[in-house]
Parts: structure tokens; sequence; C-alpha cells
């Protein structure tokens, strides 16, 4: 009787430890099921929303934009000291179509 006791006993205790080989061998599967997904999401979710923005910018540059008309706001456009590059005044990416000087459009 009390090897039956004993037995079951082990028996619970052993259900309510983790076991350690089975997860190991369980993450593998997974894995392989995982890597499909991503596969399969890359392929249909990411390229084709890749092709729809780089579609969107192209259908978006065929426009001819219009700039806005240049208001010399007072806080806007303050140079305390002068750019190092060029003539100063000019940002580094500067753009004479769509960037202003303090003083207004260059081409103005």
């Amino acid at each position: 009787m009390a090897a039956a006791v004993a037995s079951r006993l082990s028996r619970l205790l052993g259900q309510s430890r983790p076991q350690l080989g089975r997860p190991l061998s369980s993450a593998a599967h997974r894995g392989e099921s995982s890597a499909r997904m991503w596969k399969i999401l890359t392929f249909f979710v990411a390229l084709p929303g890749v092709g729809v923005s780089m579609l969107n910018v192209y259908l978006k540059l065929q426009k001819e934009h219009e700039r806005p008309e240049f208001v010399a706001y007072p806080h806007l456009r303050i140079r305390t000291k002068p750019f190092p590059w060029g003539d100063g005044n000019h940002t580094r990416f500067h753009n004479s179509h769509v960037n202003p000087l303090p003083t207004g459009y260059e081409d103005e």
C-alpha cells in the first residue's frame, strides 16, 4: 500500500514540475512554422506594401506642385550665426525652388 501511495505521489509531483525535454523538442518544430509564417508575410504583405508605396510616390511626383507664397514671419529662419559651408545662408540640402532664404525665394 505504501508503495502505491509513493508511486502515485511521485506521479503527481512529476506532473507539476516542468519537463525539460519536451519544450525543447517542440520549439524546433515551432521554429520551422514560424520561419514559414515570416516568409509568407514577407512575400505577401511586406513586398506588396513596398510596391504600393513606390507607386504612390511615383504618382505624386507626376503632378506639378505650386510652391506656397513666401511670408516673412519673424520667428522663422532665424540665423544667429552663418552655416559653416557655402555663403553661410543656405542649408546643407538647399533647394532653391522649395526652400526660401530669410529674404524670400532666390528666383523671385
